[in-house]
């Protein structure tokens, strides 16, 4: 039997914490009669098993640490966020998660430019200014491509995704936030990982990095 890693270990774990939390919860909303909870609950729960069940027959293989990080913030902004309703019980929980959200598609940005300057496919090489520059402007943009999501689904749709703050019921304020603090964590992350460049260290960005490209070595051949 393969032995694995410590990353696994924990997302296993993490998955397992996870979902036997949403499971009692699943119990009491069910016995309460808020059946749209219920569906909710079961949906990201079964999400989230299934993602954990088949991330190794996926055409991509993630490393583990970035998949815990995507299912903290999955069950942070769908499970505590829309269904425990955190989005109105604590009024930061929003920019938290914006600002998360920064920081992971800043790390998502320097594992693409990454792996495009890696590749032998690929002959070209980028400076570590290009490479956080590119970390920060990819982040920027999946943030922007969201805010337009909540907009068009508050439009179409009557959701309530963009929230009201400061007495402003339009949400625009809710959607400068976000993009504000969306940028911020983005920064935060690119020039993390230019200083690391910049001195030749090796940061876990790297480390992750590299597990991705030893876990898809098919992507990588001349």
């Amino acid at each position: 039997m393969k032995k694995l890693d410590a990353a696994t270990r924990i997302k296993r774990w993490i998955v397992f914490v996870i979902v036997a939390l949403m499971a009692i919860d699943l119990g009491v909303v069910v016995a309460e009669g808020h059946w749209l909870s219920a569906f909710l609950i079961l949906t990201i729960a079964l999400l989230i098993l299934l993602v954990t069940v088949f991330s190794d027959r996926l055409a991509v293989q993630i490393p583990s640490e970035l998949q815990v990080l995507a299912l903290l913030f999955v069950f942070a902004a769908l499970f505590l966020g829309e269904v425990r309703s955190y989005y109105d019980k604590i009024w930061w929980w929003d920019i938290a998660l914006h600002s998360t959200s920064g920081l992971l598609m800043g790390i998502l940005g320097f594992l693409l430019v990454y792996v495009l300057n890696a590749s032998q496919k690929i002959a070209f090489s980028m400076t570590p200014r290009f490479v956080a520059f590119f970390a920060f402007m990819f982040a920027v943009a999946v943030g922007a491509l969201w805010e337009i999501f909540e907009f068009s689904m508050d439009s179409l749709f009557g959701a309530r995704m963009q929230k009201a703050m400061f007495n402003d019921p339009s949400g625009l304020t809710d959607t400068m936030w976000d993009m504000i603090v969306n940028a911020i964590g983005a920064a935060f992350i690119s020039v993390f990982g230019w200083w690391y460049m910049k001195r030749d260290r090796r940061s876990f960005i790297d480390i992750w990095i590299q597990k991705f490209i030893d876990r898809n070595p098919t992507w990588f051949v001349s």
